[in-house]
């Protein structure tokens, strides 16, 4: 793709040159381009595209989610309207959602009737479902159609159809009842009917699902797209492949964001006070937790007034908590996040990761005894550490592993339990078990 041409053709007026170079581009590189351009740049080539090839940049369009509302106020609303109309219902209704409802109003107002009124519809649907991500442009044919009538069918929907490849079936009530691929169709005759070659055992899913189980699904069957049904079984539109990508990476950032405690991932933050503004509510909480840490190291004091080398070790204790109760919470979240673990026992997953703890605290507990030893020459003091160690270990990996099966319980994202959530909560616990262990034995320390 030469920018430069492009660019260059914007600046001169040469609308032929530019229409010539950049419709020959693949929708990902025209909306690439786009994106890059400047304002002054933008407004030119909604003069040089008719809203219908603007909808397409639109529909392969990744922006932050401000800058829908800017562009959108670049064109003449009467372009704009055309333009979403022009669009996949479910990519209109993903810019729509960005919008205030004041601007939603008025675009709906003046767009094409049937287009305003399939948006409508879809906005209608609790966001992150599976209905606010579905798109009503499938094709549907009926049971008692030949092969020959359902192609006929196909030529003339497939130009507005989101997807081709899966054509479903529907009866007289609009009930889902089967399905087939294009396939089928071009391998049996004209003249065989639909129903006997149709798949009647439908995989579906409900409008109100969560768009993350409706990943999960497709992931499982390998669907390109798949069917969306009310409680009665009315077939309401279809989930593609494209948009459960897009799904899967929003849940990727969003989870992410959570195990960082920082509220959003999704866009990088040129200003460094909305950045702040993300990272703030997390940070002033594990202040206020890092400052619990602080009292309890001070009541005890004496302690280590009499025996100030344990000071030396506290970091070592904490570090070694913080570490093993995030890689529990990584493997705990991601396996909830996948339904790996939707199944299995939770006293298995317990026990699972209690015996990881032993194992994984022994081996630790008795490397720090030796190396404490040869380092301070004090065996009774690798001996304290080795045994706060193994037993933090336990503790931390099972606190990272239970926080978020609780919360799982509880319909609460698990990964609110954040990675600097649960390292801070086992530096407390950490802190608790080495000074409360080496209290315990400061007789033998002392001496």
């Amino acid at each position: 793709m030469d920018k430069e041409l492009l660019i260059e053709a914007l600046q001169t007026d040469n609308i032929d040159e530019f229409r010539s170079e950049f419709l020959e581009l693949h929708p990902y590189d025209q909306a690439t381009f786009f994106k890059e351009l400047i304002k002054q740049h933008r407004q030119l080539v909604y003069h040089f595209l008719s809203p219908q090839e603007m909808a397409t940049i639109f529909e392969n369009l990744e922006v932050e989610d401000n800058e829908y509302s800017e562009m959108l106020a670049e064109m003449t609303p009467d372009y704009a309207a055309d333009m979403l109309s022009n669009m996949y219902a479910d990519d209109a209704v993903d810019v729509l959602n960005e919008l205030d409802k004041d601007q939603v109003v008025s675009y709906l107002t003046i767009m094409d009737r049937d287009s305003a009124r399939e948006i409508k519809e879809l906005l209608h649907y609790e966001e992150y479902t599976a209905g606010s991500i579905m798109t009503t442009d499938f094709i549907a044919i009926a049971s008692n159609q030949t092969v020959r009538s359902a192609m006929h069918i196909l030529k003339s929907k497939a130009p507005s159809a989101e997807t081709i490849y899966y054509v479903y079936v529907i009866d007289d009530d609009r009930r889902l009842v089967g399905v087939l691929t294009l396939r089928d169709l071009i391998v049996n005759d004209d003249d065989i009917m639909i129903s006997e070659i149709m798949y009647d055992r439908v995989v579906s899913v409900s409008v109100g699902e969560d768009q993350e189980e409706v990943a999960r699904m497709m992931r499982d069957y390998d669907f390109l797209a798949l069917p969306v049904v009310d409680f009665q079984n009315h077939l309401l539109g279809i989930i593609t492949v494209d948009d459960i990508i897009d799904v899967m990476e929003e849940e990727a950032s969003d989870d992410y964001s959570k195990l960082a405690g920082i509220a959003d991932l999704d866009t990088i933050d040129r200003n460094p006070i909305s950045a702040a503004k993300k990272r703030l509510p997390w940070l002033v909480i594990l202040l206020f937790l890092g400052m619990l840490t602080a009292s309890l190291i001070g009541r005890f004091e004496k302690t280590l007034d009499q025996v100030a080398i344990l000071a030396v070790f506290i970091p070592l204790i904490a570090g070694m908590a913080g570490n093993s109760g995030t890689q529990a919470l990584a493997v705990a979240v991601r396996g909830l996040a996948t339904g790996d673990l939707e199944n299995e026992s939770k006293l298995k997953i317990i026990a699972r990761e209690a015996g990881t703890g032993v194992i994984t605290g022994l081996t630790c507990g008795i490397l720090v005894i030796f190396v404490i030893y040869f380092w301070k020459g004090d065996l009774f003091l690798g001996i304290l550490v080795g045994i706060s160690i193994f037993f933090t270990l336990i503790v931390a990996t099972l606190a990272g592993s239970f926080v978020p099966l609780i919360m799982h319980r509880l319909k609460i994202d698990p990964a609110v339990a954040s990675g600097p959530f649960i390292t801070t909560i086992n530096d407390i616990i950490s802190i608790l078990i080495y000074f409360g262990i080496a209290t315990a034995f400061m007789s033998y320390l002392t001496s």
